[in-house]
């Protein structure tokens, strides 16, 4: 069988990945030239052999299912596996409604290192053959890095634990645990875990595991955690399954080194479904107790001035420079004059996070990075008459120069 596979090389990649679709007002034109943009492409499809099967692996990896191989389906796609990724990264199940992420997601594309088309063949309920088309994209880690970095996103740090599942459910003739030989009954379970960023273990199912059943039942967090001492890391999400009046019932434990950090109970008709909700919630309290927020400084409307603008080309440098960062989201020119430039940005992440891309890019070198705190107008301080002058900033303006 034939895949279909794009590459971006990492020129391309890395390009791209510095390139934004913030937009300046039209007030703008009156300081400067208008930035033209050039949307990186990809590559010159290859083909898999037969038996190379493509596959998501890794946190910067995803797959989703695409209904046709076209341009547009494919974009679409793109940005489905990067709000995938995103959340693997965070541990968020809800990071990609997050702010600033929904225009990332949009243009995805530019974060992409490569992708494959794979055809997954199964059966639909009649026992009839099915196929679906899946679509397997790679990211570049360092673009996806700066993305979160960028946007202040929690990061959920790597390597990370594989809580063991101990589930007993009860369809109406007894309770009986799941265990490694039974892994299908819980397929997705472990595969919401590993849509979430992390991966779930099993019990071999010895005679004294399988006997750990009632202490599942009655919720006993201390004959578990015992009995799990041969697995590592000390975490369990412990979990009962059983018929209810609305279809089935999930209670659900998730302890760490001991501790019970999150009891729920999920019911609805579908068991598949509600052991999916294990996954989920033992990721929503690793995440909460595990992912950390990049230091980035407050969300606000700092006055950023700039120097070593020399000429129109370095004015329209400059301008497209800030409108390609997704920590900016908005720009007004404050004052100007012919050493010196200054504008009022709206900042997604603060200052501090505007030093961290700016540090990465090499456009500009700062001279002051200023103090993290929104500012109101400030003017041009006193002496800043020449370039062969020192600088000197006024309060708590950040001063830049072009390179």
């Amino acid at each position: 069988m034939a895949y279909a596979t794009g590459r971006k090389n990492d020129g391309e990649c890395r390009g791209a990945a510095s390139q934004g679709r913030n937009r300046v007002g039209a007030g703008w034109l009156t300081w400067a030239c208008v930035a033209v943009f050039a949307m990186a492409s990809f590559g010159v499809s290859a083909q898999r052999v037969e038996g190379d099967r493509a596959v998501a692996q890794g946190a910067y990896n995803a797959e989703v299912t695409v209904k046709g191989q076209g341009a547009d389906e494919r974009r679409r796609a793109f940005s489905r596996a990067l709000a995938q990724v995103l959340g693997k990264l965070s541990g968020d199940r809800g990071a990609a409604s997050r702010p600033g992420v929904g225009a990332e997601l949009r243009q995805a594309e530019k974060y992409v290192r490569s992708f494959d088309y794979r055809q997954d063949e199964g059966r639909s309920a009649s026992g009839a053959p099915s196929f679906k088309t899946m679509l397997v994209v790679r990211f570049d880690e360092a673009a996806v890095d700066d993305l979160a970095l960028t946007l202040a996103l929690p990061v959920w740090p790597q390597p990370r634990p594989k809580p063991v599942l101990w589930l007993a459910i009860d369809d109406g003739s007894g309770p009986r645990l799941v265990d490694v030989k039974s892994a299908d009954a819980v397929r997705s379970t472990l595969d919401r875990a590993v849509e979430r960023g992390y991966r779930l273990g099993l019990p071999n199912g010895s005679a004294a595991e399988r006997a750990l059943v009632g202490a599942i039942w009655r919720g006993d967090t201390a004959a578990v955690a015992r009995a799990s001492q041969r697995y590592s890391p000390p975490m369990q999400l412990i979990g009962k399954l059983y018929r209810s009046s609305g279809g089935w019932t999930a209670d659900w434990i998730f302890v760490d080194n001991g501790k019970v950090l999150s009891r729920w109970s999920e019911s609805g008709p579908s068991a598949t479904q509600l052991m999916a909700t294990g996954a989920d919630g033992s990721a929503d309290a690793l995440m909460k107790r595990y992912a950390k927020r990049p230091d980035t400084g407050p969300a606000g409307t700092y006055r950023v001035a700039f120097t070593g603008l020399r000429s129109a080309d370095d004015y329209v440098r400059l301008s497209g420079y800030l409108q390609g960062l997704t920590v900016v989201r908005g720009m007004r020119p404050a004052l100007a004059t012919p050493q010196r430039l200054e504008f009022d940005l709206d900042l997604l992440s603060g200052v501090r996070g505007f030093n961290m891309m700016v540090e990465r890019d090499g456009v500009l070198a700062a001279l002051d990075r200023g103090r993290d705190t929104s500012i109101g107008p400030v003017g041009i301080p006193e002496g800043d008459t020449t370039d062969d002058q020192p600088m000197i900033t006024s309060g708590s303006v950040p001063v830049y120069t072009l390179r």
